[in-house]
């Protein structure tokens, strides 16, 4: 008898103890835990989960959406792809400068924002941490911006990464097509990230 109440009370001390701890990991709130993690879609390095912003999400993810400051619209209107690496698989970072060029969206409006390893606006006062890619595709035509931690030449499209140390940009469509919502693999062509040098790369 002593045996089983010992025994339920093990049991009732580890539920108290990993439920919450577990519930907060997987939400992202517990220190060390990983970013928001998109992972639902993925297309040629940017991720997105449909789930976002919809009556389906489960409870961990919209704890994490609240947690990084996301606005989880619903998927008819905006959906978020995020990419943390370039186009040879590296991480982002504040030290690297790099070229990103894309096209046309399938989405009434979309833009580019930058944000560091914390999920929040890197602390600098550049003002351009985030691009219009709608006005720079205003002929429907290929558009490039230079992402780096100082200006480039002037009348270049720039994405400020001072500040920033390893970090990840946010592709915002808003007002998706129908295409987009059913076979986004098949409808989205998302920007592309060159790396143009790095700061040791110099020597």
């Amino acid at each position: 008898m002593i045996k089983r109440i010992a025994a339920y009370i093990l049991a009732l001390i580890l539920g108290l103890v990993l439920g919450p701890a577990s519930a907060l990991y997987l939400a992202g709130l517990w220190p060390g835990a990983k970013p928001l993690d998109f992972g639902d879609v993925e297309i040629g390095g940017w991720r997105s989960d449909f789930a976002i912003g919809s009556e389906a999400a489960d409870p961990y993810t919209r704890a994490r959406v609240a947690r990084h400051g996301l606005l989880g619209l619903a998927k008819s209107e905006a959906v978020y792809f995020t990419r943390t690496t370039d186009s040879d698989g590296q991480p982002l970072r504040e030290n690297c400068d790099y070229r990103m060029t894309g096209g046309a969206m399938p989405a009434d409006w979309w833009s580019i924002t930058l944000y560091n390893g914390e999920s929040l606006l890197p602390d600098n006062t550049d003002g351009a941490l985030s691009i219009d890619a709608t006005r720079l595709n205003a002929g429907e035509g290929a558009w490039e911006a230079i992402i780096a931690a100082r200006r480039p030449a002037e009348g270049t499209a720039w994405i400020s990464s001072k500040a920033a140390g390893n970090f990840d940009l946010t592709l915002r469509l808003y007002v998706p097509r129908r295409a987009l919502l059913e076979a986004p693999e098949d409808t989205v062509s998302p920007p592309l990230i060159e790396r143009l040098s790095c700061k040791e790369d110099a020597a």
